[in-house]
């Protein structure tokens, strides 16, 4: 690990962030102050050649919210966030030469992997959980969350693209899934997945390492036609950047050892994929 990351460690949550002295906070500025920050972008190098995004790092709701009407169990569940995702995002930017953008606030909010005009952007219910403070809102609380938390994620995404272009060559994004999805378990542990471009999720599956002992799927379980591929469309295939969605079962990855195990797996096959070039 280098020595100019710092690391935090979040017992309750399970996560780990690496950051260096360098790095860029960006917050909602011109937008409503009591969303506060909403996007974190951490760079380990001036030339990064991969780009990590995790929209769905965090399950906080700013207080205004009142918690979105939730109870504590839905406010730490998977409905919320992608447990384990933020740790194992971090982890595959410490061992290339990456920088991560991950967003601070709960899908719950607004997802950030979705388009403004998306009803799933705000959903009423999510999984198993109704979602009281997303129901009947006016059209200017809406546009307040879109304008608070969906647009400075995706303008640090776009000025950062624009940033690095010359260097950047992949973008990938990380998420994690329940093991149990309405009832019906998931045999899948880890899912590629594409959305327009194709290409570097058909390499990665062409390239899984033998011996691996993963399950691992092509588009499962999810796929593009579920309305995943928002960031890998927009900012991946518009920008001309291979692009690919890594899903991982959150019951592998519910301690650091495990987290640390996966992100070194998956960093070993990127590299591998890239053809030993990052």
């Amino acid at each position: 690990m280098s020595k100019s990351f710092r690391k935090i460690v979040d017992r309750k949550k399970l996560a780990v962030k690496y950051f260096t002295v360098e790095s860029a906070i960006i917050i909602s500025d011109g937008h409503d102050p009591k969303y506060g920050a909403v996007v974190e972008v951490f760079k380990k190098t001036e030339n990064p050649s991969i780009l990590i995004v995790c929209e769905h790092a965090a399950n906080d709701i700013p207080p205004h919210l009142n918690n979105l009407g939730l109870t504590p169990a839905a406010r730490v569940s998977h409905a919320a966030w992608d447990p384990g995702a933020l740790a194992i995002a971090a982890y595959m930017a410490d061992r290339l030469p990456a920088m991560l953008i991950s967003g601070r606030v709960s899908r719950l909010v607004y997802d950030c992997n979705r388009s403004p005009d998306a009803a799933s952007a705000i959903p009423e219910k999510s999984e198993i959980y109704d979602i009281p403070g997303n129901v009947n809102l006016t059209a200017a609380e809406r546009q307040s969350r879109i304008d608070s938390v969906y647009r400075p994620f995706e303008a640090a995404l776009r000025n950062h693209i624009k940033m690095y272009r010359k260097t950047l060559s992949l973008m990938v994004t990380i998420h994690s899934f329940t093991p149990v999805f309405h009832g019906k378990k998931r045999g899948v542990e880890i899912g590629i997945l594409h959305g327009q471009d194709t290409r570097f999720a058909h390499a990665m599956m062409e390239a899984i390492p033998p011996g691996s002992g993963w399950d691992v799927r092509l588009n499962e379980p999810y796929s593009a036609q579920d309305g995943v591929a928002h960031t890998l469309d927009l900012h991946g295939a518009g920008n001309g950047l291979a692009n690919v969605m890594i899903e991982i079962r959150n019951d592998l990855i519910q301690t650091s050892d495990t987290q640390q195990d996966v992100a070194r797996f998956l960093a070993d096959w990127l590299i591998q994929t890239l053809g030993g070039e990052p």
